[in-house]
This record gives structure tokens, C-alpha cells and sequence, in this order.
């Protein structure tokens, strides 16, 4: 299946209070997020930036606010309702600056990250998380009915007894579908080699509609992968080592590498700092 051309990006720039999402080092962080944007660029998107917003401590994760297909804009509903005014701002943008046809959910009850959800080009799989619930699943079905839409529990799967490093635990407390499973390009799913990752990707491979090919990478950290226009962006051999010489052994197109560990101390990592689309007219940066 062909993969989607994607013409346009949405970022948001770090506000000073991202680093009281945890231990993050803030200027590199901004660095990282500069590094991202570039090659986002690079790629040949044209990238809109939108101005940091110190009262959102997370809106550098615009992921989490919209699904964008087929020209057609889902509003989440954030399971964090801290995270409200992200989605207030994400929808001003997309629909009065982009003008792309926006979908709400009606459901009040309905919680929906779009860290959570996974389109694969063929299909979507919408994680049952902390922040995404049956209602949330539901209104990703409706608003594009097109494509089959399947919810997929994922929760942690942890043996206290086994001795656990920093990423696996990482990872563990990440609730979010695409900090497991992310589409590493046409029809292939990056999976982690851990056990939470691997009983999402049974889960999936039940319910899917199409047999994917997989890519298993032994860091869990390094599940979180950016397919653009025919290059894979995934995290630097500095952070992901031995899953860098798979993917070295394994894709056989243009690959990038990113530092994302401070990002990714809030995030899943690649795909929560933008929103791509394809867009038919040129837009201004903002």
C-alpha cells in the first residue's frame, strides 16, 4: 500500500515550565526540539510553529490534541483535563489558520489522547489507557468511518522479580499506545521487545485486517519511531544502541536519527511533538 504524502507539520515550541514535568534539562530539551523541527523541514514539510505556552506545561505534545486524516480533523478530548486549553488552541489553528473541516466529540463521557491512536494506513487501533477510554475509541470510528477502527487494551505487563532497568520501567509507567507500537513504514509496525509491547502487538495482530510486517527492536524506548515521506526517523545510537543495529540490518530506505531523551521523559517520544497532514494549498508559518 502506498504510504501518505504528508505536506504539512504542527509543532509548538517549549514553554520555561516543561521542565516541571520532571528531571528534564530544559535547554537541551530545546535544543532536541529545534534538532526535530529542522529536520522535520529538511523532509520537506512545511512546518507551522506555534508559540509556547507557559500556562502548558505539555503543549510541545500537539499529538495528544487531534487525529488528522483524509483531510478531516478529530478534537481529542484529553484524559489529563489539565490539558484542556491545548485542544482549545489546536482547534483555532487547524480550523481558522489551516481550514481544515474539524469533527468534535459529542460524547462527554469520552476520553481520547491521540498518543493512543494508530493509523496504519489500512486501519486504526485506538489504546484503552489511562487517557483513552471505549467512548474515546468510539468517536475516532464515527469520525472516519472508512477505515475499520479496533480499541486495544494496553497496560503494563511487570514482573517485580525480573531485574528492571530505567527504559523498561520507563515504558512501563507510559501508558500511551504509540510509546509500544508506531508505524515504522508501509505496512511494517515497530514493536518493543518487552512483554507489555508484545501482548499489544498479539492483541493487534487478532484484530487487524491486513497481516503488517514487524520490526521488533530490543530497547522499548526505542518502539517509538517517525515514518515521513519515505524516511524513518528513529532515536540516536547514543540512545538506543543495539535497536540502531537493527534498524541499520532492517530498513532498506533513507533513516535519520534524533536525540529525544529529554523530550521523552514527558512523552512517547517521536511522534508526540507534531501533527502531519497533507494539505492541497500553501499555508503561512505562524
Amino acid at each position: 500500500m502506498a504510504s501518505l504524502k504528508y505536506t504539512h507539520a504542527v509543532v509548538c515550541r517549549i514553554p520555561l515550565s516543561f521542565r516541571t514535568r520532571g528531571e528534564i534539562e530544559l535547554e537541551e530539551a530545546k535544543r532536541q526540539h529545534e534538532a526535530y523541527v529542522r529536520l522535520l523541514r529538511e523532509l520537506g514539510l512545511d512546518v507551522i510553529e506555534l508559540p509556547p505556552d507557559e500556562s502548558l506545561p505539555e503543549c510541545v505534545f500537539v499529538e495528544d490534541t487531534a487525529v488528522l486524516c483524509n483531510g478531516i480533523a478529530l478534537i481529542t478530548r484529553p484524559g489529563s483535563p489539565t490539558r484542556t486549553k491545548e485542544v482549545e488552541t489546536i482547534r483555532a489553528v487547524l480550523k481558522k489558520e489551516l481550514d481544515l473541516p474539524i469533527v468534535e466529540i459529542g460524547d462527554e463521557s469520552a476520553k481520547l489522547d491521540g498518543g493512543d491512536v494508530l493509523f496504519t494506513g489500512r486501519e486504526f487501533f485506538v489504546g484503552l489507557s489511562e487517557w483513552t477510554n471505549e467512548a474515546g475509541a468510539r468517536a475516532v470510528a464515527a469520525a472516519f468511518p472508512d477505515f475499520p477502527c479496533t480499541p486495544v487494551k494496553v497496560r503494563p505487563c511487570v514482573d517485580p522479580d525480573e531485574g528492571l532497568n530505567l527504559d523498561m520501567i520507563q515504558v512501563a509507567e507510559s501508558t500511551h499506545l504509540k510509546a509500544l507500537v508506531s508505524m515504522a513504514g508501509p505496512d511494517v509496525i515497530c514493536v518493543g521487545a518487552g512483554k507489555t509491547a508484545q501482548e499489544v502487538l498479539k492483541r493487534i495482530e487478532r484484530e487487524a485486517t491486513f497481516s503488517y510486517q514487524t520490526l521488533t527492536v530490543p530497547e522499548d524506548i526505542a518502539a517509538n519511531v517517525l515514518y515521513v515521506n519515505g524516511t524513518l526517523i528513529h532515536r540516536s545510537v547514543d540512545e538506543i544502541p543495539e535497536s540502531c543495529k537493527v534498524f541499520a540490518e532492517r530498513v532498506d530506505f533513507a533513516r535519520r536519527t534524533l536525540n529525544m531523551s529529554e523530550l521523552a521523559k514527558a512523552g512517547s517520544g517521536l511522534t508526540s511533538c507534531c501533527l502531519l497532514f497533507r494539505h492541497t494549498r500553501h499555508i503561512r508559518s505562524l
